[in-house]
């Protein structure tokens, strides 16, 4: 049999690769050898009329093979070799040998066959071989969207199709049955010519017959199909019909010019569609991100304290909510953000589209700088709340303590105004005096030991004031109080004093014993107070060395103990002794001492009190000794954690740095290995987490500082967020280069010579050309860069391309848009004013109506909307000028 270069016909006729193929199509089916010999014999004829001859029967006319030759050449305008005019075997052979060979010699591959089967009349093979010859010439060139030969003419047929109901051409069989599908290639290119409108599709004898009728009279196409041989066939004869439906294509091949230039027009509106869709979206996930930092920046900014510890405690929560939930996905916004604008720009230099200028105030340097003003609005904050929440601490200590103190205080000097303004020695016996008199110089004593009591409330009060105490006005109200009374009680113990010793002189008896017991008594009584309240007094510390040190004090506090006892035995004694001789001369005390209001009962009852405070106050210290061995747990549960993380984030970026420069295999590998970067580093996300909540807890904790660790959460944080940043826009950069490999049709190696020529001259790594490292890159690609003027414009004139913004620096993606720029295959604006001339008919400007029927309905509407009414002196009603929107879609004017 034959066959065909697989590698030229695209698999059209894989089924004639067995010998035995086109038998079986014959017993499959008998009616389908009549179907081709009609087909094939009529198609010959359209071709044979131009050189004046006929066949009438298809195997028979070419067993001489000089009808062969002479078709070969009609079809093919070339000329073949001479032909043998004898009547001989040998020369019909001869003949039909010539032409297979010219078959062959457009790349036909024919196996098994051989030109004594055709001499012979073998009916099998003769169609066979007028099918080979059909399909090289009437089908192989057909190419419609970058497909050819059957799959070409059957998406033109579909395309040509589409808009009519009750059409639907899947096939080159059963899909033309009713008729419809002819006639609705008729009515597309030449609407005059059939009333689709009234046409049925239960009438295919009448719809294939008014086809056939109207394809011969008016387009020269000849009946090569019987209406009664497709409509009583199960399903008609492939070949057969093709070859028909190819005679359309080539009859309205200058519609087709017009359909090309349509396929142009779409391509080109397709790309402005798309990159119209970019900027919308870029503009409003700018304008979403921009109003939420607006939003944002005033809350980080207030920094107006709360005054209670659990509201400025909420701020910060809130706070940890917002870098927790509500900053990371923005900062992916951002970050997509700066993706889409720069797929954008790529897109739009790969279509020869000027570049995308966002609306004012949506550049990319607005977004980061609106983003450089909320992380400088955030810096600082937290700090903030902690040192608030310090010094809310430190403040209800203070004001616990200035409360405990002017308790105390106010307990003690209850009754001593009246006491002091008591006029009882004017009647008093001379030892009444004196007693008076000693218990006076006993206040006294225990009211300068009161004085630093007073001076502590008074600085406490100071302290409270200078922190911005909330509550300051009552706390200076109760101080102003206590010193006013404090200044009212000196003056009447001077007064008071006073009397006593002008009286003096005239008593002179004194028990010695009580006087005694007054002065140890006082002091010891004030030592009592002052330990029970130093025992009783809070306390704040923050580190393991604070704790220990007041453990240490209190252990000091606890050995001078004994001699204290000694001291209250000793004064008890006074006191015993006192009552022995009371008791031993009847002396009449009224039981009471009267150099002192302190006693034995209260002395000892003070003393079982601090007593009972000490465990207490070991209780205390026990605890909190415990809460700071946590708080250094944490402190070093962090640290091991932070020590890790830190440098890992550093060498992810490292490494991520490497891959973007370096040039191991193609641009698809680094993707690959960079996702999978991508893909560990989010794995990596769960560790971040786990130290949020260490920090959390060291926070919850109050913990400051940390000296196991020059991490802190915020650097931990800020790295991340810049190792996410990183990673994705290496991705992109790498996705555009792929982009622009694909579309400029660089190769790897090319792409390879570059990125190698590029980091050579990249001394620093820092992905950037200076003016004068580019130059010497592009000497090194073969550039004829001389020291001279000329040369100089012509470097100044690559820079202009490259860098159009005189920064001073070229990108990579710049060095290869460059590179590739010469040679890239992309539509211009000529092209598409062509393209669209094309459709109106050489005409200036087209018309509605003409959009509408060659292009898609959406880009048809697109067009409409966007072309100015056609001004020209040649036109018409509704004429749209169609040159100056094609300039403006590449911005040489403006939509």
């Amino acid at each position: 049999m034959y066959d065909m270069d697989q590698d030229q016909y695209d698999g059209e006729i894989d089924y004639m690769h067995q010998e035995d193929a086109w038998d079986r199509d014959l017993l499959l089916d008998p009616a389908w050898e009549k179907q081709q010999r009609k087909t094939f014999t009529a198609w010959c004829n359209s071709h044979l009329r131009k050189a004046g001859t006929q066949i009438d029967n298809i195997e028979e006319d070419f067993r001489d093979g000089l009808k062969l030759m002479l078709l070969l050449e009609v079809i093919s305008g070339e000329r073949l070799a001479k032909p043998e005019r004898g009547k001989m075997r040998v020369h019909k052979i001869s003949n039909v040998n010539k032409a297979l060979d010219f078959i062959i010699g457009k790349g036909v591959k024919l196996v098994s066959i051989g030109a004594e089967e055709i001499v012979d009349g073998n009916a099998k093979m003769t169609l066979g071989m007028i099918w080979t010859i059909i399909l090289r010439f009437a089908i192989q060139d057909i190419s419609v969207e970058e497909t050819s030969a059957k799959e070409g003419l059957l998406l033109w047929c579909q395309r040509k199709t589409a808009p009519y109901k009750n059409v639907n051409i899947q096939n080159f069989h059963i899909s033309w049955k009713d008729g419809l599908g002819f006639c609705a290639l008729i009515h597309r290119h030449r609407p005059e010519l059939i009333d689709y409108g009234k046409l049925r599709k239960d009438d295919p004898m009448t719809n294939l017959n008014t086809a056939f009728d109207v394809a011969e009279k008016y387009l020269d196409i000849p009946k090569m199909l019987d209406a009664e041989d497709i409509v009583g066939t199960a399903r008609p004869d492939e070949k057969a019909i093709m070859t028909y439906v190819s005679s359309f294509y080539h009859a309205f091949s200058g519609a087709q010019k017009a359909e090309t230039a349509a396929n142009r027009i779409c391509k080109v509106l397709a790309v402005n569609q798309e990159n119209e869709q970019l900027m919308e979206d870029y503009e409003k996930l700018a304008s979403d991100l921009l109003e939420w930092i607006r939003r944002t920046i005033p809350w980080l900014e207030n920094r107006l304290p709360e005054n209670t510890m659990q509201a400025m405690q909420q701020k910060l929560e809130d706070f940890r909510d917002y870098r927790r939930q509500h900053k990371p996905p923005k900062v992916q916004e951002k970050c997509q953000l700066e993706i889409n604008f720069n797929t954008l720009q790529t897109k739009l230099r790969l279509s020869n589209r000027p570049a995308f200028m966002p609306s004012e105030g949506k550049m990319v340097s607005d977004i980061n700088n609106a983003w450089g003003s909320l992380e400088g609005a955030e810096k600082g904050y937290e700090e903030w709340l902690l040192n608030e929440i310090r010094r809310l601490e430190r403040l209800d200590h203070l004001a616990e303590k200035f409360r405990q103190k002017a308790a105390i205080h106010e307990a003690w000097t209850e009754g001593k105004e009246a006491m002091l303004q008591k006029h009882d020695y004017e009647t008093a016996s001379l030892s009444e005096i004196k007693a008076l008199l000693k218990k006076h110089e006993a206040f006294e004593s225990d009211l300068a030991a009161h004085q630093d009591r007073v001076e502590q409330i008074a600085a406490i009060a100071q302290e409270l004031n200078e922190l911005d105490y909330y509550d300051s006005p009552s706390v200076n109200a109760r101080c102003q109080k206590i010193c006013d009374q404090w200044d009212a009680l000196g003056a009447l113990s001077q007064k008071r004093s006073e009397a006593l010793q002008r009286t003096e002189k005239l008593l002179e008896t004194i028990d010695q014993l009580y006087l005694e017991f007054a002065k140890r008594a006082a002091p010891f009584n004030n030592w009592m107070e002052g330990a029970m309240e130093d025992l009783q007094d809070t306390f704040i510390v923050h580190t393991i060395e604070e704790i220990q040190g007041l453990s240490t004090a209190h252990e000091q506090f606890k050995a001078t103990l004994p001699e204290a006892d000694k001291e209250r035995q000793a004064i008890l004694g006074i006191h015993n002794e006192i009552a022995k001789i009371v008791q031993t001369y009847h002396v009449n005390m009224a039981g009471t001492n009267p150099y002192t209001t302190i006693n034995p009962q209260e002395v000892n009852a003070k003393w079982d009190k601090v007593r009972q405070l000490v465990p207490q106050r070991d209780q205390a210290l026990i605890e909190e000794h415990a809460r700071q061995q946590n708080n250094e747990r944490l402190r070093r549960q962090f640290a091991n954690q932070a020590n890790v993380i830190g440098p890992w984030i550093q060498t992810k970026m490292e490494e991520i740095g490497r891959i973007s420069i370096e040039m191991h295999g193609t641009l698809e590998d680094q993707l690959t290995h960079l996702r999978q970067y991508e893909k560990s580093i989010v794995n990596y996300k769960p560790k971040i987490d786990q130290l949020e909540g260490d920090h959390q807890l060291i926070q919850e904790a109050l913990i400051f500082d940390n000296k196991h660790t020059n991490y802190t959460m915020e650097h931990i944080r800020v790295g991340w967020e810049q190792l996410l940043t990183t990673i994705a826009r290496t991705i992109n950069e790498i996705e555009n280069q792929v982009l622009t490999r694909d579309a400029k049709g660089i190769s790897q190696e090319q792409l390879n010579e570059y990125r190698a020529s590029f980091n050579h001259f990249d001394r620093d790594h820092s992905g950037t050309l200076g003016a004068e490292e580019f130059k010497a890159c592009l000497i090194s690609l073969g550039f004829d860069i001389a020291n001279d003027a000329q040369g100089e414009n012509e470097f100044s004139r690559i820079m202009s391309i490259v860098d159009p913004n005189r920064m001073g620096i070229v990108t990579f993606q710049g060095f290869i848009d460059f590179m590739s720029r010469e040679t890239a295959d992309t539509d211009t604006a000529d092209q598409v004013v062509a393209s669209f001339k094309v459709l109106a008919g050489d005409k200036n400007y087209i018309l509605a109506d003409e959009l509408r029927r060659e292009l898609p309905p959406d880009q048809a509407e697109y067009c409409m909307a966007r072309m100015a009414p056609y001004t020209g002196p040649d036109g018409v009603p509704g004429a749209l000028d169609y040159m100056s929107f094609s300039t403006a879609l590449y911005g040489e004017s403006d939509l």
